[in-house]
């Protein structure tokens, strides 16, 4: 890392800088450790991203975490609990391990609490972002008439273009669940799960219904694009989307409720704006069919071996492949590897246009 220039975290609308804890790990010890700079929070610099009361025993501090990132708190045999209360002078209180509760953070130094704390929040937010994502904003495309042009579309590319390196039917996404990603969430108990309801309910309030005017919209599937540079060596080919009045729209919807839902805490951020497309062919579903969504977008690698596979003529036959008219009416919190009653995804809460 370069001491200049060290990684950033944000954490309750601050910005907390990373520093490598210069230590020998423990072998194949499953936390890593960093803490905010000294004097990030001081006495004289009140710290307004958590609250920490007052107590006849001094200072506390609470904080909800999942029950699955506990382990991060404790650390290999205790060993970052123990190490945090050493250092900050204070004592940790964690929830046992599957229940679900607050960490709670005591200490005679409003001082320490606070240092306590802050590290926490850093080390959360760090191991939060490698965790696999659990949920995704999407629009569901799987309307009747779409998946039967989806269904002609690689009825047609395996009859003309089978012989084309890696082409086969393993690539081909299910038609049941085509649709538009626009951010992944890792949601790890049920109340983040209803967190993130209750914003896309907000977002409704706030800004979706003005745009959409309580109506669904009209948006055209047409035309297939790739990925990565060299179409020689595709890895995903997707299907392009525009609304058919032309407007802005679906992007301008798009992008509010990625930034929304950034701000919040509960989403990454990972472009600027969201690119709307639908994925009809993947590398990915060649090994795992109930692989969702290409790592391309985050910019995060696979870890599965990827064959790519020549998509040159599928792009050129199939350039203006029309896939139909689909009326966008909600945008969805799906849920990573489940299917519903229809083989869309199972739907944790919805945003609704009427």
């Amino acid at each position: 890392m370069d001491v200049l220039r060290p990684t950033l975290v944000r954490i309750g609308g601050r910005v907390y800088r990373k520093n490598l804890i210069q230590e020998q790990p423990f072998p194949q010890e499953e936390e890593q450790d960093f803490c905010a700079g000294p004097g990030d929070c001081a006495d004289d610099d009140p710290c307004d991203a958590f609250v920490v009361e007052e107590t006849e025993r001094g200072f506390q501090s609470r904080v909800e975490v999942p029950s699955p990132l506990y382990k991060y708190i404790i650390g290999k045999k205790g060993e970052t609990k123990k190490r945090l209360e050493t250092e900050t002078r204070t004592s940790i209180s964690i929830p046992k391990p599957g229940v679900e509760g607050e960490i709670v953070i005591i200490g005679q130094h409003r001082s320490g609490v606070v240092s306590a704390r802050t590290r926490i929040d850093v080390l959360l937010d760090s191991f939060r972002k490698k965790q696999p994502f659990t949920h995704f904003l999407s629009f569901a495309l799987n309307q009747p008439a779409i998946q039967e042009r989806f269904l002609q579309f690689k009825e047609e590319v395996l009859e003309k273009c089978s012989q084309d390196h890696g082409v086969s039917s393993s690539l081909f996404q299910n038609p049941a669940k085509l649709h538009l990603t626009l951010g992944t969430l890792v949601l790890l108990n049920e109340q983040e799960i209803r967190k993130a309801c209750d914003l896309l309910q907000q977002c409704k309030e706030d800004f979706v219904d003005q745009i959409t005017g309580g109506k669904p919209l009209s948006v055209e599937v047409a035309g297939v694009e790739y990925m990565n540079d060299d179409p020689a060596t595709t890895d995903v080919l997707y299907a392009k989307v525009h609304m058919k009045d032309g407007s802005d729209r679906l992007q301008v919807i798009a992008d509010r409720l990625v930034e929304r839902f950034v701000a919040s805490g509960l989403m990454l951020k990972e472009w600027d704006r969201v690119k709307l497309h639908a994925t009809v062919m993947n590398t990915l579903f060649r090994k795992d069919p109930t692989e969702e969504r290409n790592n391309t977008i985050t910019g995060k690698s696979s870890c599965k071996e990827r064959e790519s596979f020549n998509g040159r003529n599928i792009l050129k036959l199939f350039e203006n492949f029309y896939f139909g008219e689909v009326q966008l009416d909600s945008v969805r919190l799906s849920q990573r590897f489940s299917s519903d009653t229809s083989g869309y995804y199972a739907t944790s809460g919805q945003l609704s246009f009427s």
